[in-house]
C-alpha cells in the first residue's frame, strides 16, 4: 500500500503545487484526475523522489520515501509526461541499458527481461529501430516497457494517453490493465474516459488539493437527480452561467449543450440527466473554483 500524509509542496517562485494531500492507495489500478497545473505531476514527481515535499510523508509497503529514495526507487517504476531517449539507439539496445542501469547484472537474466518486456509492449517486431524513429504510441508503449523493468511493485504513468489516436490508445489501455492486476499502479491524467475505463478508485486534484476520492459507481450515484441538460444558442451561454450552476459545455451540430447542477429542475426546458464521472469531474473543478 502507498500512504502519502499531509503532504505539502512550494517552489522557490511561490507556487503551491501541493497542500496537505493524504491519500491511501492499494494494489490495482488508481486514477489521479485533475486539469492541467492542478499539482498531479508534482505529486507523481514526489512520489518518485525526482523533489522532495516540504512537509508530510510517504510511505510504501512500510518504506518512508524521503528517508530512503534508493530503496523505494528499486521498488519503482515510471514513465513521466515527457521522457527523451537517445537519438540512435534501437529499443533493444536502450532496454538493456536500463536494466542494466536498474541492478540487473546477469545477461542472461537481463536479455529474458529485454526481450519479454518488447514482447508484452507489442513492440518486439520494432526491436531493432532507433527509439527517436518512434510513432507517439511505440515511444507510450517502450515507456511502459521501461517502467517495467525490474518487476517493480509501484509503477507510475503521468499523461500517458495524451496525443494518442483511438487505436493506440486502446491498445495502451490494455496493456495498463493487464499491467495493474498485482501492483500499484497510479495514473496520473486529464482524461476522464482513462479513469473511467481503467480504474477502480480514484481522486480529483484541484489546485494542489484532493476535492474529491472514492470508487467511481459511488461518486456517480451522488450526483444522481441533480444533472440537468440543456440545448441553447452560443450566444445564450453567458446569461446561462451568470443565472444557473453551469458545470460543463460542448459543442454539438453547431449548438451549445450545458450540463447544470441543480437540486430541481433549473427551469422547463432542462431535462434530466443521468450523471456519469465526467458529470462528477466537472462538479468538482466547479465547486473547486467557486469555494476555493
Amino acid at each position: 500500500m502507498l500512504q502519502i500524509n499531509n503532504l505539502s509542496k512550494t517552489y522557490s517562485n511561490g507556487v503551491k503545487a501541493l497542500s496537505d494531500v493524504n491519500l491511501s492507495i492499494d494494489k490495482g489500478m488508481f486514477g489521479l484526475l485533475g486539469p492541467n497545473g492542478a499539482g498531479k505531476s508534482s505529486l507523481m514527481r514526489t512520489i518518485a523522489t525526482l523533489q522532495q515535499a516540504d512537509s508530510g510523508s510517504i510511505k510504501f509497503d512500510g518504506i518512508n520515501v524521503q528517508d530512503d529514495p534508493q530503496l523505494i526507487r528499486q521498488k519503482l517504476g515510471y514513465l513521466p509526461q515527457d521522457f527523451d531517449v537517445y537519438p540512435r539507439i534501437n529499443a533493444q539496445d536502450l532496454l538493456d541499458h536500463i536494466a542494466i542501469l536498474k541492478g540487473i547484472s546477469n545477461k542472461k537474466l537481463r536479455q529474458e527481461s529485454v526481450d519479454g518486456l518488447l514482447a508484452q509492449t507489442n513492440l518486439w517486431d520494432a526491436r531493432k529501430k532507433a527509439v527517436s524513429t518512434f510513432s507517439g504510441g511505440m515511444r507510450q508503449r517502450f515507456g511502459i516497457a521501461q517502467a517495467l523493468v525490474g518487476d517493480p511493485d509501484l509503477i507510475i504513468v503521468d499523461e500517458p494517453t495524451a496525443g494518442l489516436d483511438p487505436e493506440e490508445r486502446n491498445r495502451f489501455h490494455n496493456l495498463l490493465s493487464t499491467v495493474g492486476e498485482n501492483k500499484v499502479v497510479i495514473l496520473s491524467t486529464h482524461i476522464v474516459d482513462d479513469v473511467e475505463e481503467l480504474c477502480s478508485k480514484l481522486a480529483i486534484l484541484a489546485g494542489g488539493k484532493i476535492v474529491l476520492a472514492g470508487e467511481p459507481g459511488e461518486l456517480v450515484d451522488t450526483l444522481n437527480g441533480q444533472v440537468w441538460r440543456k440545448i441553447i444558442d452560443k450566444n445564450d451561454l453567458s446569461a446561462h452561467q451568470d443565472k444557473y450552476q453551469i458545470i460543463s459545455t460542448r459543442l454539438k451540430a453547431g449548438k451549445t449543450v450545458i450540463h447544470a447542477l441543480a437540486d430541481e429542475r433549473p427551469d422547463e426546458e432542462f431535462e434530466a440527466l443521468t450523471p456519469d464521472l465526467e458529470d462528477v469531474y466537472f462538479s468538482c473543478l466547479f465547486n473547486s473554483r467557486n469555494n476555493g
